[in-house]
């Protein structure tokens, strides 16, 4: 995350060309994307992706699945000058166990936290439903270090994007499935399960899927 932060505000605007105060228009904010086997974009293959925003000029939304690699929570903190490394030791619980996942292809060196609504920082936050918000500006790492934060987040370096239309072709071309998000798919701590997990919620057998995906 940019210790300087960017508005949540223009983060979906430039993405989607869209304001906070656009209507749903009958788009999948707040849905899960699965990828299917004939995914073409390997960046891509088994995500599973919580969009944040969808209108008819793009869609942007977060890989909920995929670990960032060998950094972990605390020493990000280090990193953005948030604490010292006498500090560590008094991290709260949550601050410990937080999830640092690549979030997409698109602006990795910044961060992104999908939380739940129980925290909110005017003019910082984007609201995307009843359960679940984002914020792109470095207080909320500050408050989860404290304790001070939501009740679940996960942090994600980067995001995935997509032009105007794009999305809506890719899932017509099969490769995409979506379906309703819940708050264990997108917070567990079982990363690598949940792409299996989000087939079963839309009631696909995952073992049946890989057979069918080996045949011409």
């Amino acid at each position: 995350m940019n210790p300087e932060g960017k508005r949540v505000g223009d983060i979906r605007r430039k993405v989607t060309g869209v304001g906070d105060d656009a209507s749903n228009g009958g788009y999948l904010d707040g849905q899960l994307l699965v990828a299917m086997p004939v995914m073409g974009d390997p960046r891509f293959a088994r995500s599973v992706i919580y969009l944040c925003a969808h209108s008819a000029e793009g869609a942007m939304g977060i890989m909920v699945n995929r670990p960032a690699g060998a950094i972990d929570f605390p020493q990000l903190l280090m990193q953005l000058n948030i604490i010292n490394k006498d500090d560590q030791i008094k991290l709260s619980g949550s601050a410990e166990s937080m999830k640092i996942l690549n979030g997409g292809p698109v602006d990795t060196g910044r961060g992104f936290v999908l939380h739940s609504s129980d925290y909110f920082i005017a003019n910082a936050t984007l609201k995307i439903n009843d359960g679940v918000s984002l914020t792109t500006t470095v207080d909320i790492l500050k408050a989860i270090a404290k304790g001070k934060g939501p009740k679940h987040a996960i942090l994600a370096l980067g995001y995935a994007g997509w032009r105007p239309g794009q999305l809506e072709t890719e899932i017509q071309d099969n490769g995409w499935l979506h379906c309703d998000a819940d708050e264990d798919l997108i917070f567990g701590d079982d990363v690598e399960d949940k792409y299996d997990r989000a087939l079963r919620k839309i009631g696909i057998d995952p073992g049946m899927l890989s057979n069918a995906a080996g045949h011409a």
